[in-house]
């Protein structure tokens, strides 16, 4: 055996003594996911109920920029994979606009909300579409979400309505109707994403089941070549 192949026998060893090592240790992967929309469409209370599980009908207004963070833990293939989603809620008035494309840089999802008893809300849209994609990863996940869906008297944005607006974005393929206050459809517009999240950032390691980063082409625990991606959903 040559030197080379000692030294690569070498570092195979001690790579799967080290994956043995944290095996047991919870690895929790860090996304970023940034709310987007005109001024009182929700957003804040989209928020506070998928963190806190709370709602107030009194909800403060955004004043620049808000942060809150979120662990959830999804099931995978092989074992359960959880995350750490770090979630910026921005005020909607035009004058805070400036603030959005550097908070948009890094952004792994967006939502982005309109609320269904408004129809007005709708046409600040287009913008924050064109912000998040000159500003964020090009495979950014992009949600339309509708809310107050509650509000059924007060309604003027129709499902139909608003699959007719969004059909000029081929990229939207469901729109999640939400109620804050209800807390329907909350949960599962979140999970959505980060389900989206995991498929566009994340494989599986064929010989340990390790998740690691897609761009990498070397398992980060045990250095196995990577030949065929494997999802870890």
């Amino acid at each position: 055996m040559n030197k080379n192949l000692r030294q690569k026998s070498f570092n195979n060893i001690f790579l799967l003594i080290l994956h043995r090592f944290k095996k047991g240790v919870v690895k929790l992967l860090k996304y970023k996911i940034i709310i987007a929309g005109a001024k009182d469409v929700g957003k804040s209370s989209l928020i506070a109920r998928f963190c806190d599980n709370v709602f107030k009908e009194d909800m403060k207004a955004t004043i620049g920029v808000d942060f809150k963070r979120k662990n959830i833990t999804i099931q995978g293939a092989h074992s359960d994979i959880s995350l750490e989603l770090n979630i910026w809620d921005f005020a909607g008035e035009e004058k805070y606009r400036t603030l959005f494309p550097a908070y948009a840089h890094g952004a792994s999802a967006a939502f982005i909300l309109f609320d269904t008893t408004r129809r007005e809300t709708l046409k600040d849209i287009d913008n924050w579409v064109e912000i998040i994609d000159k500003n964020a990863y090009s495979n950014i996940v992009k949600q339309i979400i509708a809310t107050k869906i509650d509000l059924k008297g007060k309604r003027e944005v129709s499902k139909k309505d608003a699959e007719i607006f969004f059909k000029k974005y081929d990229w939207c393929t469901e729109i999640t109707s939400t109620s804050s206050k209800t807390g329907e459809n909350v949960e599962n517009a979140f999970i959505r994403v980060v389900k989206e999240i995991v498929k566009n950032n994340l494989q599986t390691c064929k010989s340990c089941d390790e998740i690691f980063n897609k761009k990498l082409k070397n398992c980060q625990y045990c250095g196995e070549k990577v030949d065929i991606e494997l999802s870890p959903l």
